[in-house]
C-alpha cells in the first residue's frame, strides 16, 4: 500500500505540472485507472483508484474526463458493494460537476446525485450535503430551483443529525447560488467592490401575464462576499401556462425553459414538493394524481413554478402546507347539505360557496382536522415553524377564513378571486396578519430554503443539530441579503437582529467582521434605520467583537452621513480602553483605523478628538503600538498643512515637542526623533515651518545622554534631511548648523552613533535606501 500512495502521489504532481502529454493520459493513465476501477477488482484497489479520478479530474480536459472517467464515476455512485467508494465519489461530486460542466451535470451526474442523497449510508448523505453548493453551481437555474432546492430541503430534514448539521451549514452558501445581480440590483465587480444597478424590469408584472422574462445579461453566484465575480448563465424566469383550473387531474404542464416535461404528473409533483419543502420521492402530491380534486397552484412571482391555477392567486397558508391535506371534500359536501340555506350576503364574492357554514359546523371541521395537524411534525416540531404553516386560531372569523380556503381549494369550478376577499376582509380584522405574511414573502430563492434558513437562529435548533449553528446563519447571512438584495431585507432583519443578540460572543463577533459588507448591500437608508442600532451595541461589547467593528471601522463610517458619522468621534476614545491591557495588537488596529478615518473628518474635528488619542497611542507600552501611533501623528500634520490649516499644525508641533522632545523617558525623546524623520520623508509640513518649529528640537538631542536616542538624530539628519535637495544647498541657512551636529556625532564616544553618523548618503545601495524609507 505505501508503494501505491507514493506511486499516486507522483502521478497527481506530475499532471499539476502539466509533464504527461495528453495522448500518454488518454492511452497509458486512464486505462490503467479504469482497470483498477472495474467491477471485478479488488475493493481496496477501488477505491484507491476512484479517489485518483476525482482528484485529476480538475487537471484534464472537459472532453477527456467527459469521455473516459465520466461514465465510469457514475457507475461506481452506484457501487452497492462498498460503500466506502461511494463515500468517495460522494465527497468529490462537486469537482467532477466542475470538470465536466453543466450539459453533463445535468444529464449524467444529477440523477447519481439524487441517489447518493438517498444512500442508507449517512456518510454519504453528509457529503452530498457538504458539495451542494458545488454541484448547485454546476447547474443551470431551473434545475437547481425545481430539482435542487427540494433535495436540500429533504437533506435539512434528515433523520441523522450529522447530516442535518451538514445540511444546514450548507444552507447560506447554497442559497447564494441563486444570486441574480439583474433581479437583485446588486453587481460584484472585478475587484469585489459591490455596484447598484437599477432593476431590468417588474418582474412580477412579467410573470402574472404568463410571459417569460427576458434572458439576457451577466450575472453572479457568490458562495461569499469576499470571493470575486464570475459571469453566468443569467437565470432564465418559468412561465406559466394559462391552463384552466377547473379539471380534476393535474393537466399537462407548459415547455421549461430547460425543455418539455417528460412527465407532466411528476413535473407538477416537483413543483409542489418545492413550495411544500418536501422531495419529490416523498412529496404526498404524487398519491394525489388521481382522486384530487383541488389544483395545486403556488404563489405568484417572477421565479415561481406553478402547476395550473389562476397566477394572481395571493399568499395563503393553506398553499404553502407541507403535509397536504386528506380528501375531505365529501366530508364538506355533507356539512354544506346539512348547514342549508344562509342569507344573501353570503353569496357575495369572497365566499366560496353560496351556502355558508354555520359556526358550530365549522368547528367540527377544525375538530377533525386536529388530528392530522397533530401528526404534522412541522406542526409539533418549534424549530421548522414559519410562516407558511398554518396556526389555527380561537377566533370565529379566522376559523371561518380557514374553511373558506379549504372550500374553495376543494370546488375547483369556483373563481379564485374569493381568497383575496378573503384575505382583504381578515386584514380589516386583524391589520397585522396580512403585514406579517408579506414580511416573509421574496420571489429570488424558494421560500422553503429562506424559512429553513430563518429557523436557524431558533434555540430548538442548537439543541437538535448544532450548537454552531447560529454561527454559521452569521456567517452566510451577508451572501444571503446579497442574493435577496435590499428591497428583500424585511425577510432578514428579524433574523439578523436575533443574531446581534445572540448570548454566544462568537456569533456576535461573526456579524461585526462583516456589518460593513452588509451596510454596503443594503445601502445608507436601511444601514442608518437597521444597521447603526446594532452597530452601537457591538462598540460596547466584548474586545472580542469589537476587533471585528475596528478591522473595518473606516469601511461602515465611510457609509454613513456626515452628521451621523460626527457622532462617532466622542465613541472612538472608548476603543482606547480594553478589557486586557494585554491586547495590545486592538491598540494597534485602532491606530490603523484611524490613519484612514482622517479623510473623513474636517481638521477642526481632527484636532478636538483623533489628536488626543493619537498622542495617547504615542505613548502606548508596547513599541509596536507606539511606532505605528508615530506614523499616525504624521498623517494627522499632513492633514492639517493640506488644507491650509496651518495654525492648528502649529498647534499640534507645540504639543509634540512638550510631550516628546522633553519627554523624562528617552524612548519619547527617540519618538521625536523618528517623527522629524517621517515628516521630512512624506513632506507633510513646509519647509519652512519645519526648520522653524521642528529642526532646532530635533538638533538638541545631540547632546541626549541615551546613545539610542543620538543613533537616531545620525540617522535622521545623514539618511533623511542631507538626502533632501533643500538642505545640500550651499546657499542654505540651515546647513552648517546641520553639518555640525554631524561633526559632533562623528566623533560621539558610542560607536554606533559615530559609525551612522560618518555614513556618507552616496555610499548606500539604492535598494537598501528604498527599503530603509519604506520601514521607516
Amino acid at each position: 500500500m505505501q508503494v501505491r500512495k507514493s506511486s499516486q502521489e507522483v502521478l497527481l504532481i506530475l499532471l499539476e505540472q502539466d509533464l504527461i502529454f495528453q495522448h500518454d493520459i488518454e492511452n497509458k493513465v486512464c486505462p490503467i485507472l479504469l482497470q483498477l476501477s472495474a467491477p471485478d477488482s479488488d475493493d481496496e484497489y477501488k477505491a484507491e483508484a476512484v479517489s485518483i479520478i476525482c482528484k485529476m479530474a480538475s487537471m484534464l480536459s472537459k472532453s477527456t474526463v467527459e469521455r473516459l472517467l465520466l461514465p465510469r464515476f457514475c457507475e461506481l455512485c452506484g457501487d452497492g458493494k462498498l460503500f466506502q467508494v461511494r463515500k468517495v465519489c460522494a465527497a468529490n461530486f462537486g469537482d467532477i460537476c466542475h470538470a465536466v460542466g453543466q450539459e453533463a451535470t445535468e444529464k449524467f451526474l444529477i440523477p447519481k446525485f439524487f441517489e447518493l442523497c438517498s444512500d442508507a449510508v449517512w456518510g454519504m448523505r453528509k457529503a452530498c450535503a457538504e458539495c451542494f453548493t458545488a454541484v448547485s453551481h454546476s447547474s443551470s437555474p431551473g434545475v437547481r430551483r425545481t430539482q435542487l432546492s427540494p433535495l436540500f430541503i429533504r437533506l435539512v430534514s434528515d433523520p441523522c443529525r450529522w447530516v442535518r448539521q451538514a445540511a444546514f451549514q450548507s444552507l447560506g452558501p447554497f442559497i447564494s447560488t441563486f444570486a441574480n445581480p439583474s433581479r437583485a440590483g446588486l453587481y460584484l465587480r472585478e475587484d469585489g467592490t459591490l455596484s447598484i444597478r437599477p432593476l431590468t424590469q417588474d418582474f412580477d408584472s412579467g410573470f402574472a401575464s404568463g410571459s417569460p422574462a427576458p434572458s439576457s445579461g451577466v450575472n453572479t453566484s457568490p458562495a461569499s462576499l469576499t470571493s470575486s465575480a464570475k459571469p453566468v448563465q443569467r437565470e432564465p424566469e418559468l412561465p406559466v401556462e394559462g391552463t384552466s383550473a377547473k379539471t380534476s387531474n393535474f393537466p399537462h404542464m407548459g415547455s421549461s425553459p430547460d425543455g418539455p416535461a417528460e412527465n407532466p404528473v411528476e413535473s407538477c409533483v416537483s413543483a409542489g414538493a418545492e413550495l411544500t419543502g418536501l422531495s419529490p420521492e416523498t412529496s404526498a402530491f404524487s398519491k394525489l394524481s388521481d382522486n384530487s380534486d383541488f389544483p395545486i397552484s403556488s404563489y405568484p412571482g417572477s421565479d415561481s413554478w406553478a402547476c395550473p391555477g389562476n397566477s394572481e392567486d395571493v399568499f395563503s397558508h393553506f398553499l404553502y402546507w407541507r403535509t397536504p391535506l386528506p380528501d375531505i371534500s365529501k366530508d364538506l359536501e355533507l356539512l354544506l347539505s346539512e348547514a342549508g340555506p344562509q342569507e344573501d350576503y353570503c353569496s357575495r364574492p369572497g365566499v366560496v360557496h353560496n351556502n355558508c357554514v354555520a359556526r358550530s359546523e365549522i368547528q367540527k371541521v377544525l375538530d377533525s382536522l386536529q388530528e392530522h395537524l397533530m401528526n404534522d411534525p412541522d406542526v409539533q416540531d418549534p424549530s421548522s415553524a414559519s410562516d407558511n404553516q398554518i396556526t389555527l386560531s380561537a377566533s370565529s372569523s379566522q376559523n371561518e377564513l380557514f374553511v373558506a380556503r379549504i372550500l374553495q381549494s376543494t370546488d375547483p369550478g369556483e373563481p379564485r378571486n374569493g381568497t383575496r376577499d378573503h384575505l382583504e376582509a381578515d386584514q380589516r380584522r386583524d391589520p397585522t396578519l396580512l403585514e406579517e405574511n408579506k414580511s416573509k414573502l421574496q420571489d429570488i430563492i424558494p421560500q422553503p430554503l429562506l424559512d429553513q434558513y430563518v429557523s436557524m437562529t431558533d434555540p430548538a435548533r442548537a439543541q437538535t443539530v448544532d450548537t454552531d449553528i447560529a454561527k454559521h446563519c452569521a456567517y452566510s447571512l451577508p451572501g444571503v441579503a446579497l442574493t435577496l438584495g435590499r428591497q428583500n431585507w424585511h425577510c432578514l432583519k428579524d433574523t439578523y437582529e436575533t443574531l446581534a443578540s445572540d448570548v454566544q460572543w462568537k456569533v456576535r463577533r461573526t456579524l461585526a467582521f462583516s456589518i460593513h459588507e452588509l451596510a454596503v448591500i443594503l445601502g445608507d437608508q436601511l444601514t442608518a434605520a437597521d444597521l447603526v442600532p446594532i452597530f452601537n451595541g457591538f462598540l460596547k461589547d466584548l474586545d472580542e467583537v469589537r476587533i471585528g467593528v475596528l478591522k473595518h471601522l473606516y469601511d461602515f463610517l465611510k457609509l454613513l452621513h456626515e452628521d451621523k458619522r460626527r457622532d462617532y468621534l466622542y465613541q472612538l476614545q472608548e476603543f482606547v480602553v480594553t478589557d486586557n491591557s494585554r491586547n495590545w495588537r486592538f491598540r494597534y488596529e485602532l491606530a490603523e483605523q484611524l490613519i484612514l478615518i482622517l479623510e473623513l473628518y474636517s481638521p477642526s474635528d481632527v484636532y478636538d478628538y483623533l489628536m488626543h488619542i493619537a498622542l495617547k497611542l504615542c505613548a502606548d507600552q508596547v513599541s509596536e503600538v507606539r511606532w505605528i501611533s508615530f506614523k499616525l501623528v504624521v498623517a494627522i500634520l499632513q492633514k492639517f498643512y493640506s488644507n491650509s490649516e496651518s495654525a492648528l499644525g502649529l498647534h499640534f508641533i507645540n504639543e509634540l515637542i512638550i510631550r516628546f522632545r522633553h519627554c523624562s523617558k528617552w524612548v519619547g525623546r527617540q519618538a521625536f526623533a523618528f517623527i522629524c524623520q517621517a515628516v521630512v520623508s512624506k513632506e507633510c509640513v513646509p519647509v519652512d515651518q519645519f526648520v522653524e518649529h521642528l529642526l532646532p528640537s530635533l538638533l538638541s538631542l545631540a547632546s541626549d545622554p541615551v546613545p539610542n536616542v543620538r543613533v537616531l538624530l545620525a540617522k535622521a539628519l545623514r539618511q533623511m534631511l542631507l538626502a533632501k535637495a533643500y538642505f545640500r544647498n550651499a546657499g542654505n541657512p540651515h546647513l552648517e548648523v546641520i553639518e555640525e551636529t554631524i561633526l559632533a556625532l562623528q566623533s560621539d564616544r558610542d560607536q554606533d552613533v559615530s559609525f551612522f553618523a560618518a555614513l556618507e548618503p552616496k555610499r548606500r545601495n539604492i535598494i537598501d535606501t528604498a527599503v530603509l524609507e519604506k520601514q521607516n
